[in-house]
């Protein structure tokens, strides 16, 4: 199955998936969402399959950073707008399986979907 995932190539918990995924021979390919941006179709149906709740990083830097304002009555369009202008607010990493989307990086979680 070709596997996706993207995230920001810096970040501890891309960095702990990654190593996670060379370990087990998962081949994947990456998308740095800083560099290369985030399609908004695709975002708009990783809300609709998972939720942005699940989506939007609210404990990190960027959300935090935020005016109150932007901070109040998020809707699924108000995140996915944030998301796209804000690709550091995304749950890292999001890894696409084609059939489904998996969010965050748990060694459990990833050795259950690749049979590791």
């Amino acid at each position: 199955m070709p596997v996706t995932m993207f995230g920001i190539p810096n970040c501890d918990t891309i960095k702990k998936a990654r190593t996670w995924l060379d370990a087990h021979g998962v081949a994947f390919d990456f998308h740095d969402y800083k560099k290369a941006g985030v399609d908004a179709g695709a975002l708009r149906s990783w809300v609709d399959e998972l939720g942005w709740e699940v989506l939007l990083n609210r404990a990190g830097t960027t959300f935090r950073a935020l005016p109150d304002a932007d901070k109040q009555g998020i809707n699924a369009a108000k995140a996915v707008a944030l998301m796209r202008a804000n690709p550091s607010m995304i749950k890292r990493p999001v890894l696409d399986l084609g059939d489904r989307r998996i969010v965050g990086f748990k060694p459990d979680a990833y050795a259950e979907v690749f049979g590791a």
